[in-house]
């Protein structure tokens, strides 16, 4: 939609994923992460620390419940999605504005991890895909292009960790 503002940020999981359900059972999980801007300082020779930006992420349906399954408190994870901005009055009459992000897309960023992915398996609004031991229930069907096992000395997978996307065919 016009005018809406797409932001991508790469951070830190501050906890695990709260995973809930409405009235009508639609799931929704919300996460936050932690963004810290890192830079060079020559005088001192050593990198410092900015300011770190915490956003509150949601996530609907079944990519809620795989990213619930498969995201942990500190994986590092690569999150786009739709920037809000809501205000709202504290007990005390104060107002207060808060940011938060309507994730589109989720991934573990694999700088310093790796992942195994698992085709998720599926419920309603399924074809997604989960991280780690996500799983697939009943097998592959034989055409599965994940399904594949990863080349010798491609290494492991790292404990929740892998990423949420259909393949680009």
């Amino acid at each position: 939609m016009a005018g809406e503002t797409v932001i991508t940020v790469i951070g830190n999981l501050v906890d695990d994923p709260e995973l809930r359900y409405t009235p009508s059972g639609a799931a929704v999980a919300k996460f936050r992460i932690a963004s810290t801007p890192r830079t060079f300082d020559r005088e001192s020779n050593q990198w410092r620390d900015g300011e770190a930006l915490f956003l509150t992420c949601s996530v609907w349906r079944q990519y809620a419940e795989n990213v619930a399954e498969s995201l942990s408190r500190g994986t590092r994870v690569i999150v786009q999605g739709k920037l809000k901005q809501r205000t709202f009055d504290t007990r005390e009459g104060e107002k207060r504005t808060v940011y938060e992000l309507d994730v589109e897309e989720v991934g573990p960023a694999l700088k310093f991890a790796t992942a195994k992915v698992n085709k998720s398996s599926g419920g309603a609004g399924g074809g997604g895909r989960s991280f780690g031991g996500g799983g697939n229930a009943g097998g592959s069907a034989p055409d599965d292009p994940w399904a594949s096992a990863a080349p010798a000395g491609a290494g492991g997978s790292a404990p929740g960790q892998g990423f949420d996307e259909d393949p680009p065919f």
